[in-house]
Order: C-alpha cells, then sequence, then structure tokens
C-alpha cells in the first residue's frame, strides 16, 4: 500500500522526492480523519421526528430550516402532509420526508441513527420504543424530547442499555413558538451519547442575548427530564403570581389594556425585567378578535380575546399536562418544603372544576367574592403589588432548585447547576433576565456543582427577600381584608417566614404527636437538635398513660 502511494506520487510528479513510511502512515491517518469527520456530519443532517404534534412538528420544520433532513412518522397521515405543506411553503422542499412504517424509517438515515420522540407522556413512548428496536442498532441514539417523567426515562434507559442503543431524556421548553424558532433544551443521559448530539441541539437551541445557545449537558440518568419537570412546576407558581396579581389589578378597576401598559412596564426594568410570563401578559392584554363583531360599547373595536376567557385551568384533570403533579409529588416525597408551588398547583386544580364552584357558591349565597379595591396612592401599591409578584417569583425559582437539588443527591446525577442557569436564559417559559443575572449567576457560576444546594442559604437572595417582604406583607394584608384571590402569593409570605424562622408553633404540633402517638421530641438545648437531616427525637414523655377499657369507661362498662 505504501509502495502504491510512493509510485503514485513519483508519476504525479517525478521531481518529489520519496517520503518515508511513516510519513505515508500519517497522511492515510489523516485522510481517514476527514473521512469520518465529513461522514460525521453527514449523519448530523440526518434524523427521525416520532410525532409531529404541535412541537414535534414545529421541531421538525426548525431541523429543517437548520439544513437537516427530517424522516417524519406519525400515525396521522394528516399531520404529517401539515408539517410537510408548511415545509414547502417556508422553503424547504424535500427536507421532510414522511414514512408510514419503522423499518423504511431507519432504513432512510445514517448510521448511528438519531432519533426524536416528540409523544405525549406514559405507555406511548413505550408502544413506539418497542416498535423500533429490531429496526435500530448498537450506538443509534433516542433523544425524547417529550415531557416525560423522568423515572420512565430511566427504566427504558436500563432497558436498552444491553442492546446498545442509548437514550436521552431532554426537556425541551418554550411552548410551540419556542419549538419551531429555537427551544431551551435540558437533555440528560448517557455522557458520550449527550457530547455526540450536543452540536446539532447547539445548533437549533435557542440562544442569549449573548448568542450562547440554551442547552447543555445538565447530568446522568433521568436528569434532563427531572429539571424540566421542576421547571414546569416553577413555571405554575409563577403563573399564578402573576395571574393573582392581574386579579388584583381588575378589582383596582383598571381595564385590560391598562393591566397590558402595566405589565409591560415590569417587564421592561426592575427585578421583573425581561420575564416571559410577564411579557406575554403584556402581549395578550391587548389581542382582539376580529372574528368576533365589535363590542357594542366600543364599535370601533372587536372585543378582547381574554374578556371571554373563562376562569378555569384544566390540563392537569384532563390529563394533557402530567407535570406539575410530579413536581408536587416529588417536592414532597423528597421532604423539600415548596408552599408556592404547592398551591399554585392546587389553585390550578380548584379552578378546573368550575361546575363544582358554581354549585358551592349557591349553597353559600354567593360565596366570598373579592371586593374593588379603593386605593388612595395608586403608583405606591401598584409598585407593592410589583414586589410582591416578585418575591413570590423568585420563590418559585428557590424552591424548584431546592427540588431539583436534594433529586440530584439521591440520585447521584451529577448536574451541573450552571447549564442549568443557562438553559433557562432563553427560550423557555420561565426565562427572568433579572433572576438569572443578579441571583443564579452569583450563586451559580461560582460553584457550578455544590454538595448542597439550598438558595435559601444564600446572602444574595435573602438581599431580595428583605427587600421585597415589606410589600409582599402590605399586599397580603389588603388582599385578604378585600377577599381577594391570592393562593400563591400569601403562601410566598408564609414560606418565606417559615424557611427562616427559628420558632416556630410546630413545638407544640410536636408535643400533640408525643401525647397520642409516643413520636418522640427533641429538647432545646440538645446538641444534635440542629444537625442537617432531620432525625428522630430522643425524648418522650407520657402525657396520659394508656388504660385498659374497664380504667377508661369505669364500673359501668360492660365487656
Amino acid at each position: 500500500m505504501l509502495q502504491f502511494l510512493d509510485n503514485l506520487v513519483h508519476y504525479a510528479d517525478p521531481t518529489l522526492p520519496s517520503f518515508s513510511s511513516l510519513t505515508y502512515l500519517y497522511i492515510i491517518i489523516l485522510v481517514s480523519s476527514l473521512l469520518i469527520s465529513f461522514r460525521s456530519r453527514q449523519e448530523e443532517e440526518n434524523i427521525a421526528m416520532i410525532g409531529c404534534g404541535s412541537m414535534g412538528g414545529g421541531m421538525a420544520l426548525l431541523f429543517a430550516e437548520d439544513g437537516v433532513n427530517v424522516s417524519l412518522s406519525d400515525p396521522s397521515e394528516q399531520a404529517m402532509d401539515a408539517v410537510i405543506n408548511k415545509a414547502e411553503q417556508q422553503g424547504y422542499n424535500g427536507k421532510i420526508k414522511k414514512y408510514n412504517d419503522y423499518d423504511s424509517l431507519c432504513k432512510s438515515l445514517s448510521t448511528p441513527r438519531l432519533l426524536v420522540f416528540s409523544l405525549p407522556h406514559g405507555g406511548i413512548g413505550d408502544k413506539v420504543l418497542e416498535g423500533l428496536e429490531p429496526h435500530l442498532a448498537r450506538d443509534d441514539i433516542i433523544l425524547d424530547c417529550g415531557n416525560e417523567h423522568f423515572q420512565n426515562t430511566e427504566r427504558r434507559q436500563k432497558k436498552t442499555e444491553g442492546t446498545g442503543i442509548r437514550y436521552i431524556g431532554c426537556g425541551v421548553s418554550g411552548g410551540y413558538q419556542a419549538a419551531r424558532a429555537g427551544p431551551s433544551m435540558c437533555p440528560g443521559g448517557d455522557i458520550s451519547a449527550l457530547k455526540e448530539v450536543l452540536p446539532l441541539l447547539e445548533k437549533v437551541a435557542a440562544k442569549d442575548k449573548n448568542e450562547k445557545p440554551c442547552v447543555g449537558v445538565i447530568g446522568k440518568g433521568g436528569a434532563g427530564h427531572y429539571v424540566k419537570m421542576m421547571h414546569n412546576g416553577i413555571e405554575h407558581g409563577m403563573m399564578s403570581a402573576i395571574c393573582e396579581a392581574w386579579g388584583i389589578m381588575r378589582k383596582m378597576g383598571m381595564n385590560y389594556e391598562e393591566i397590558g401598559d402595566v405589565l409591560s412596564e415590569w417587564n421592561s426594568e426592575g427585578e421583573l425585567r425581561g420575564t416571559f410570563l410577564v411579557s406575554i401578559g403584556a402581549d395578550l392584554s391587548h389581542k382582539r378578535d376580529s372574528s368576533e363583531k365589535p363590542n357594542q360599547k366600543d364599535p370601533k373595536h372587536h372585543p378582547l380575546v381574554i374578556s371571554q376567557v373563562l376562569d378555569k385551568v384544566v390540563q392537569d384533570v384532563t390529563g394533557e399536562e402530567g407535570t406539575g403533579i410530579w413536581s408536587n409529588t416529588e417536592a414532597i416525597e423528597l421532604h423539600v418544603p415548596a408552599f408556592t408551588l404547592n398551591i399554585a398547583h392546587a389553585f390550578r386544580l380548584a379552578s378546573a372544576f368550575r361546575g363544582d364552584r358554581e354549585q358551592a357558591s349557591k349553597a353559600a349565597d354567593g360565596g366570598f367574592p373579592p371586593s374593588q379595591l379603593d386605593i388612595s396612592d395608586k403608583k405606591a401599591f401598584l409598585e407593592d403589588l410589583r414586589k410582591a409578584t416578585y418575591a413570590s417569583c423568585l420563590a418559585s425559582y428557590i424552591q424548584g432548585m431546592n427540588v431539583i437539588a436534594k433529586a440530584d443527591q439521591e440520585h447521584k446525577w451529577e448536574i451541573d447547576y450552571s447549564q442549568i442557569w443557562q438553559i433557562w436564559r432563553a427560550g423557555c417559559i420561565i426565562q427572568a433576565d433579572y433572576i438569572s443575572d443578579e441571583i443564579l449567576a452569583p450563586v451559580l457560576k461560582s460553584n457550578p456543582k455544590p454538595e448542597d444546594l439550598n438558595l435559601n442559604f444564600s446572602t444574595r437572595v435573602a438581599k431580595d427577600v428583605k427587600n421585597c417582604f415589606p410589600a409582599l406583607r402590605r399586599i397580603v394584608a389588603k388582599a385578604v381584608e378585600t377577599d381577594q384571590v391570592i393562593p400563591a402569593i400569601s403562601a410566598t409570605l408564609e414560606y418565606f417566614k417559615v424557611a427562616s424562622g427559628t420558632d416556630l408553633p410546630t413545638s407544640f404540633y410536636e408535643a400533640e404527636l408525643d401525647y397520642f402517638g409516643s413520636h418522640m421530641f427533641d429538647k432545646k438545648g440538645d446538641k444534635d437538635a440542629n444537625v442537617k437531616k432531620p432525625m428522630e427525637g430522643k425524648h418522650h414523655f407520657e402525657w396520659k398513660p394508656a388504660t385498659s377499657q374497664k380504667e377508661q369507661y369505669g364500673k359501668n362498662y360492660k365487656f
């Protein structure tokens, strides 16, 4: 082979000197590396998208826009055709093709294959994986971009380990708009597989204000889907607080568009600057429905869409959304106090059953509706409301991050918290520029893998809590006085009091537990009473000795 190369070189140019065998060996290695690199780039430009609903369809178009050939699979022929038609309309002819069986789908992909799931959570993913497995080979990668439960992700990872198929759980945030424009992505699983797909994900992911992609290696196992799950828990806490603030402004006599203007101001500066949920609240407050007849009171304008939306959130009850339930279950099972997240979810559930609420209202002669608010200093009150809303958003972040940290300790995922900070900087629902820049960055950039993360221990976090606390207290007091609906905002006030409280009334709670259940208790002054991990108390007091039935009921007791 080496002699052949030498003859070939001299045939091309007889004046060239002979090269050593080692030189030719280097040339062969270099050419081989270039071919492998070229082949790798070709492989990155070919994926399967399984599931083409609003998220999967948007992502298929996103990949196509970035030069990736997409092989599409979905049980709905109509859904696949809709995506392909959009691709053609947007100038990506031939970039997306549909396949009606897994065999032809997998044969359309270069190896090792990359298959992206965008499926509903639960059993559907298992069925799809079972159907695909006969057509897959060692080193193929499945990138599950659905809102899957992390335990399902880890179960599938273990199932595919034996066959050499690599399964990545990748949370995707930002809604269907971001799925098309570039979402926030948090992948977790096999580190080698993560590094292999990362260049492609960096290409399509959302970019922050510094053009840095909002994607990164989160950690092992189900860490990616877990972080996305808790992202959604944080999202629910923030949404509840913002909608409660909106309700208060309505009772101040402000119209929808005035509220939108206030939200726009909040989003432009201060602690709520760059907060996605505040920004879309400002936007939707001005949107009118041109398909409806103009408003009789305002014949020049069509009605505002928000004025027609009924007061119920049904996604948890209908099963469309599972992450809110899971995030709260995780907080409880891991013994992490998450007041704001817990009550925000309960609020969603209560809102879903509007019929029950109407029936209860009739039983209570109209219930307890909020009163109109008569505010003498509107500007000062709105500033308090802004701070109370921010405090609730911050509490949601603290509680969600504390749950993630506890789960990381339990599952040994080796989560990189600086990556979490990065993926939430753009393209996601809980994007909050001030929290990212002023809170998470100082805490997490210097120590991306802390052994014990609790944001309540940060003096930087405490500074903001102390700054907002008086305003939060004033808003809750006024709201309680006038029966405003503020479950998440009021829970936030209680959370901050309890999280830093050192003289709680739970000493009485513990005493009662010991009274009827002999559950033991710690005494003030015990040396190990303040240890990091709570343990069973060392003391019991015989508050009331146990007695027989005869002793209990006296001589009149009949056996």
